[in-house]
């Protein structure tokens, strides 16, 4: 595995919990000129805040479907994400698909273990808020930390703010390891959470099995 520093040049942004996302990506953008690619009410705040970004279903040419249940699932993005640089056949295939590279994803997830908290939820609450594009974006970008940053918690905005300040728009491995290692430990436990409601419900919404 190559351990190099990795430049940033396309990030892909796609939060619920907005906090800080606008102060972290643009300062990214005009400093080093990195594309983004956004969804949504995020796309909306950060062309508020004087962020340039292309939507994301502009990009894959397959519009958000089914209130938002389909955006992100798509081979442009997880090809983007997934591609080996330095793999031929991953890059000719990319070349063949016009996919291009991602080397960022900012997300965080849908507030499953708020929206269970609050009194009287319905299933049909419940079952909105279970992300399934967030994860699954982590979960590739992750895997692909050879060059590509998971980045999501905003605890760690100012962070990779500033080392890459200090290595002309770079992260080191050391930086995608552990973004790449948190990345895993938040879906592991956004999954447990899940499965340990379920777990409680399952008398209340199975009593004829």
């Amino acid at each position: 595995m190559n351990k190099e520093n990795r430049r940033i040049h396309q990030m892909l942004v796609s939060v619920s919990d907005k906090t800080g996302v606008v102060e972290f990506v643009k300062p990214l953008q005009v400093e080093f000129n990195i594309k983004v690619l956004s969804t949504g009410g995020t796309a909306d705040l950060l062309r508020k805040g004087g962020v340039v970004c292309t939507d994301v279903s502009d990009y894959t040419g397959f519009p958000e479907m089914m209130n938002g249940r389909v955006k992100t699932l798509h081979p442009k993005v997880h090809g983007g994400l997934l591609c080996i640089r330095g793999n031929e056949n991953h890059m000719a295939a990319a070349m063949q698909h016009d996919i291009r590279m991602i080397d960022m994803v900012v997300v965080n997830l849908y507030p499953f273990e708020k929206t269970i908290a609050k009194p009287n939820v319905t299933l049909d609450e419940a079952i909105e808020n279970i992300d399934i594009g967030g994860p699954s974006m982590l979960r590739s970008a992750a895997k692909n930390l050879e060059s590509v940053a998971p980045v999501s918690d905003p605890r760690d905005y100012a962070g990779i703010l500033k080392e890459m300040r200090e290595n002309d728009g770079a992260l080191s491995f050391a930086t995608r390891f552990y973004l790449a290692a948190l990345a895993f430990q938040k879906t592991q436990s956004y999954d447990a959470a899940i499965a340990l409601w379920f777990a409680m419900k399952r008398a209340q919404y199975c009593r004829d099995k």
